[in-house]
C-alpha cells in the first residue's frame, strides 16, 4: 500500500524572511493510480517530495524545493550532521550528480549553479515538517516490499510489530520549551513509519494517536512502555483491528494490583530463554494467564517476565518483574513471539535512538531555528530506515562507505 500526501492549501503573510510564507499544514492520504506506478515510482523520492508545499514566495525562486531537499537528503546519507556539511557538500556535487538531484541549467551556459548555504538553511527552517514527515514515512513504507508468500500458507496471517517510543532533542531548546521531543513508530526491523513534534507544556499521551493516523494499523500489534498504558489509547487501538502489549506499573495502581495479585505461583512456566551478551548472563523466564476481567480495552492475557541478570565482572545477581497486558489471545500469537515483541520493543531505542545520538551527535547539535531540529531529525530517519531496510546493521560503516561516491546516496534515494 502506497500512502500519499494532499497538498495543504498555503496563505501568503508576513513574515521575518522576504522569501519565505507561512501555510497551515494538512495531511492525507492519497493511493496512486495503479496505471501509473511502478516499482521505480515507489523508490524515487522526488515524486514524494514534491507534494512537501514550497515555503517560498514564487518571485525570487531559483532552485525548486525538492532539489534542495533531495540533495540535503543525499547529503545526509554520506554522513553529514550540520548545515554546514550538508551545504559543502552539495558545493562540492558535480555538474552531472547536480542534474540528476533536479537542479536546473543555465540556458546559455548550460552550467548548474550551486545554491547557497543561507539558501538551504532557510528551505530547512521554513519547510511544512508534517509533510515532510508524512513524505518520508509513506516513500520508506512504498519501499517496503511485500512479503512473500510462505510455503506452506500459515494457519493465521503475521503480525507487524510497531513500536512508539519518545526521543528528546536536547540541544534544541526554544523559548517554550528546554528541549523538543520527537516521539516515533518503528516497525521491530528498524524502518521509521511516523514522526511527531510534542507540543510545548505537553507530553507523548495525547500526541500517541495523531502518530499514528497515517499507519495502517490492521494486523499489527503496538508495544509501548508504561506511559502508553492508557484507557483510550486501548480502545482506540481495538477500534483500528490492531493489537497490543502494554507494560503496567504502578502508575495505574488499580490495574498493577489487578495484575501483580494473579495466582503467578501457580501458573506453569510458559517460555524462557537464557542469554550472555554486554559482559552479563541474563535469563528470561516468561507466565502467561489467560483472563477475561482485565479493567483494560479488551485485554485477554496477563503476562509476568522475570529477569535474572547477573553481571559477569561482579558476580551481582538483580531480579527484575515485569507485568504486561495484551488484546492477543491464545490463538493470535506463540509465546516465543510474545518474548521477542516484549524484547523487540527496546530496539526503536538501539536502531533508531542510539544511532541519532552516537552516530549523528543529536544531542550535541545547536540547530534550534524554526522547524530545523525536526527537519534534520527526518532526514536521520530516512536516512536510518533506508540503511535497515538495504539489510546494513553497523550505520556508521555504511555512511562512510555511501560517502566514498557521489552516485551511492543517489541511488539509494532512487534519484538515478
Amino acid at each position: 500500500m502506497i500512502m500519499w500526501l494532499s497538498r495543504p492549501m498555503r496563505t501568503e503573510r508576513d513574515h521575518a524572511c522576504p522569501n519565505i510564507i507561512t501555510h497551515a499544514a494538512g495531511l492525507g492520504q492519497l493511493t496512486l493510480p495503479d496505471a501509473r506506478t511502478t516499482e521505480e515510482d515507489a523508490t524515487d523520492l522526488r515524486r514524494f517530495l514534491d507534494l512537501v508545499p514550497d515555503p517560498r514566495r514564487r518571485k525570487g525562486r531559483r532552485y525548486p524545493a525538492h532539489a534542495l531537499l533531495c540533495a540535503a537528503a543525499a547529503a545526509v546519507l554520506t554522513g553529514a550532521r550540520s548545515l554546514i556539511t550538508i551545504s559543502e557538500w552539495i558545493t562540492d556535487t558535480p555538474q552531472y550528480v547536480l542534474g540528476l538531484l533536479g537542479f536546473p541549467a543555465d540556458p546559455l551556459t548550460g552550467l548548474r549553479a550551486v545554491p547557497h548555504a543561507a539558501t538551504v538553511r532557510r528551505l530547512l527552517q521554513h519547510v511544512d515538517v508534517d509533510s515532510l514527515d508524512g513524505a518520508v514515512d509513506a516513500y520508506l513504507q512504498a519501499r517496503t516490499p511485500s512479503p512473500a508468500p510462505p510455503e506452506p500458507p500459515p494457519k493465521r496471517p503475521a503480525l507487524r510489530a510497531i513500536a512508539v517510543d519518545g526521543k528528546t532533542v536536547r540541544g534544541a531548546r526554544t523559548q517554550t520549551a528546554a528541549a523538543i521531543q520527537l516521539p516515533a513508530a518503528m516497525d521491530h526491523h528498524g524502518v521509521v513509519l511516523a514522526q511527531r513534534q510534542i507540543a510545548s507544556k505537553s507530553n507523548e499521551i495525547p500526541a500517541f494517536q495523531p502518530l499514528l493516523d497515517t499507519i495502517d494499523l490492521a494486523g499489527t500489534v503496538l508495544t509501548g512502555d508504561a506511559l502508553h498504558t492508557q484507557h483510550s489509547h486501548g480502545s482506540c487501538l481495538i477500534e483500528r483491528k490492531a493489537h497490543y502489549l502494554a507494560i503496567v506499573k504502578k502508575n495505574h495502581p488499580g490495574l498493577y494490583a489487578q495484575v501483580r495479585k494473579l495466582p503467578w505461583a501457580d501458573i506453569p512456566l510458559d517460555h524462557h530463554t537464557r542469554d550472555r551478551a554486554h559482559h552479563r548472563d541474563e535469563i528470561r523466564r516468561l507466565k502467561v494467564a489467560a483472563f477475561r476481567h482485565i479493567d483494560y480495552p479488551g485485554a485477554c492475557q496477563a503476562i509476568q517476565v522475570v529477569r535474572w541478570r547477573r553481571d559477569l565482572a561482579t558476580g551481582k545477581l538483580t531480579i527484575e518483574r515485569v507485568y504486561l497486558i495484551t488484546s492477543l489471545d491464545v490463538f493470535d500469537a506463540t509465546l516465543a513471539e510474545l518474548a521477542a515483541w516484549i524484547r523487540g520493543h527496546w530496539g526503536i531505542d538501539n536502531l533508531l535512538h542510539h544511532v541519532r545520538d552516537r552516530t549523528f551527535r543529536e544531542d550535541d547539535s545547536k540547530v534550534r531555528t524554526g522547524t530545523l531540529p525536526r527537519t534534520m531529525a527526518s532526514l536521520r530517519n530516512l536516512t536510518i530506515s533506508l540503511f535497515r531496510q538495504n539489510g546494513e546493521t553497523n550505520i556508521a560503516a555504511a555512511l562512510r562507505r555511501t560517502s566514498r561516491d557521489y552516485l551511492r546516496p543517489l541511488s539509494a534515494l532512487g534519484l538515478t
